[in-house]
C-alpha cells in the first residue's frame, strides 16, 4: 500500500529501492486492471504480452533464446507458446535444418492485440501524468534514463 503522501524524498539507496519496489508494482497493476475492465477481449498475461512482443520485434526467435531474453524458463515459454498458438496468436514454424528447433512468428491478430493493449497503457500513463504538476512530470521525464540503465543492471545480474 502507498502512503496518501510522499513525505520526504528517499534519499540513500535501500529508501529509493524500498519506494520503487512500492510504487512500480502499484502503477503497473492499477493500469493491468483497467485494461482488464477497458479491453474488449481476453487480455493476455504479462508473461504473453511479453512473448508477444519480443516475438512482433525479433521474428523467427527460437523458444530458447526468448526463454533466455525474457528470463524464463524453456519449458514455461513452450507452455505459453502453446497456448498462444491455440488462439491463433502465434505460429511455431520447424526451422528446415533442424526439426528439433521451433521460430516462433506473431501473426497479425497477435500484433493487433499488442498494440491496442500497449495503447492502453500509455493512456492510462499519460493520463495521470497530466494530472501532475510540471515538476513532477519533468521529474519522472529526467529519470528516465537512469531508471532504464538500474532496469539493464538488474537484469543483467538476473541472467
Amino acid at each position: 500500500m502507498l502512503p496518501d503522501s510522499p513525505g520526504p524524498s528517499p534519499r540513500t539507496p535501500a529508501e529509493i529501492a524500498a519506494t520503487l519496489t512500492a510504487v512500480l508494482p502499484v502503477l503497473l497493476r492499477a493500469a493491468d486492471r483497467r485494461v482488464e475492465k477497458e479491453y474488449g477481449h481476453p487480455k493476455p498475461s504479462e508473461g504473453q504480452l511479453a512473448l508477444l512482443r519480443l516475438v512482433t520485434e525479433q521474428d523467427g526467435i527460437t523458444v530458447r533464446q526468448a526463454a533466455e531474453i525474457l528470463l524464463m524458463k524453456p519449458n514455461n515459454v513452450s507452455a505459453m507458446v502453446s497456448q498462444l498458438s491455440g488462439e491463433g496468436l502465434m505460429e511455431r514454424r520447424q526451422d528446415p535444418a533442424d526439426r528439433r528447433v521451433a521460430h516462433l512468428h506473431s501473426t497479425e491478430r497477435a500484433r493487433a492485440h499488442s498494440t491496442a493493449v500497449d495503447a492502453l497503457f500509455s493512456t492510462y500513463v499519460e493520463e495521470g501524468l497530466r494530472s501532475l504538476g510540471d515538476e513532477d512530470v519533468a521529474s519522472i521525464a529526467r529519470a528516465l534514463p537512469a531508471l532504464s540503465a538500474l532496469a539493464r543492471q538488474v537484469r543483467s545480474a538476473a541472467s
